[in-house]
C-alpha cells in the first residue's frame, strides 16, 4: 500500500517492488519498515528499487503491523498568535529530522474544541504536543494515558511538561519600573483557563510586594488586542501608573486604546508586554516586553515526545528562561 507519485497513475506498491526484484512482498516490507530484519545487501537493493519506482510509504499502512503512524499532533490554543511561530518551527525541525510528520491543529481557546480535536486525532497520531492547553488537568492525564503527550507552557502533575521560567523576566521588569519611580502596577490577566496567566500573576504579585509596590489584577481578559483595549477603563480607575500585560497582543491593544483616548504612554501610563512577538517593536512607541524563547521549547517538546513514543525517555534539554527587553513604552510616571 502506498501513496501516489503525483502523476495521476496508480501508486507504486511493495508488490511492484517485489516483482521487480524477484523477492517476496514480506521481504520488501521488512527491508523498508523494519531495519535489521533482512541483510544489509537486501535492504540496499529494496530501497534503491523503491526510489527508482517512486514508492512513497503510507503511514496508515505501516501502522497496521507496528501500531505507529509516524505522525505527531501539535494542538495550539490560538494559531493566529505570533508568539507560537518560533515554537512551531522548532517543533517541525525536530519532527522532520526524526523522520516523523507533524500535524497542526487549533483549539481556538476552547477546552471543548481542544478535546474534540484530540479525540479525532487519536487514531492517526503516535502522540501529542499540547501548547497552552485549556483542558482540565484530569482531561490531559486521560489523553496522555491513551497517547504519549507533552504539555508546553503549563504544568500538569504526572505528564511531561516544558515550561519557560518566567520569573527572571518579571523580576527585571519590576526592577525597571521601580527604578523609574512606579509604585502602583496592574497586571492584565489572560483567559481564566490559562495556567500561564495565573503563574505570571502569582510571580508578579509576590515580586511587586517584595519591592514595596502595590499591584492589582485586572481580568480575566481575552489574550488579544481587543482584550487589552477593553482593560483601559478599569486600569485608569485603579490608579496604577504601569501595566504588565499577559502578552504582547494585549499590550499592543492597550497602547492603541491609550492613543485613541489621549492617555500618554509613557507618562500617564507605562506598558509592559510579554513574549516579544514579531511586530512588538513596530508600534509607536515600541512595546517594552519580556522575551520568551519558545523555539527551543517546541523542539524540546517534540524530542521528549518521540522519546516517549519510542520508549527511551529523554531528559529536559535545559532551562528555558526569559529576559527583559526595555523599549519606548515605559518611563517615569508623570508628576
Amino acid at each position: 500500500m502506498a501513496e501516489g507519485d503525483g502523476s495521476g497513475g496508480p501508486a507504486t506498491t511493495i508488490y511492484d517492488i517485489a516483482r521487480a526484484l524477484g523477492v517476496s512482498p514480506s521481504t520488501v516490507s521488512r527491508a523498508l519498515h523494519k531495519p535489521g530484519r533482512t541483510s544489509a545487501r537486501t535492504e540496499e537493493r529494496v530501497r534503491a528499487a523503491a526510489e527508482a519506482l517512486g514508492y512513497r510509504g503510507n503511514p496508515a499502512a505501516r501502522a497496521l503491523p507496528t501500531g505507529r503512524t509516524g505522525t505527531l499532533g501539535l494542538i495550539l490554543s490560538d494559531i493566529t498568535n505570533p508568539v507560537w511561530f518560533d515554537l512551531i518551527r522548532g517543533a517541525e525541525r525536530v519532527t522532520a529530522a526524526a523522520g516523523y510528520t507533524l500535524v497542526l491543529a487549533e483549539s481556538q481557546e476552547s477546552a471543548e474544541l481542544e478535546l474534540h480535536t484530540a479525540e479525532r486525532l487519536v487514531p492517526s497520531v503516535d502522540g501529542f504536543v499540547l501548547v497552552a492547553s485549556r483542558l482540565a488537568d484530569e482531561a490531559i492525564r486521560r489523553l496522555a494515558a491513551r497517547r504519549p503527550s507533552v504539555v508546553v507552557n503549563r504544568e500538569v502533575a504526572g505528564v511531561e511538561c516544558v515550561v519557560p521560567d518566567v520569573a527572571p523576566g518579571i523580576r527585571a521588569a519590576l526592577d525597571h519600573l521601580a527604578g523609574d519611580g512606579h509604585r502602583s502596577v496592574a497586571f492584565l490577566s489572560g483567559p481564566g483557563t490559562s495556567w500561564m496567566s495565573r503563574a505570571r500573576w502569582e510571580i508578579a504579585f509576590e515580586e511587586a510586594l517584595r519591592r514595596g509596590m502595590s499591584i492589582v489584577e485586572i481580568g480575566p481578559g481575552a489574550p488579544t488586542t481587543e482584550g487589552g483595549a477593553a482593560a483601559l477603563r478599569r486600569l485608569l480607575a485603579c490608579g496604577a501608573t504601569a501595566a504588565l500585560a499577559y502578552n504582547d497582543l494585549m499590550a499592543i491593544g492597550l497602547l492603541r486604546a491609550c492613543q485613541e483616548g489621549g492617555v500618554m504612554v509613557p507618562g500617564r501610563l507605562s506598558v509592559v508586554g510579554f513574549d516579544d512577538i514579531f511586530g512588538s517593536d513596530f508600534t509607536t512607541p515600541p512595546i517594552t516586553t519580556i522575551r520568551t524563547r519558545l523555539g527551543p521549547a517546541g523542539g524540546d517538546a517534540v524530542r521528549r515526545l518521540i522519546g516517549l513514543v519510542e520508549r527511551h525517555p529523554e531528559p529536559a534539554a535545559g532551562p528555558i528562561t526569559t529576559e527583559f527587553v526595555p523599549r519606548g513604552s515605559t518611563g517615569p510616571p508623570a508628576p
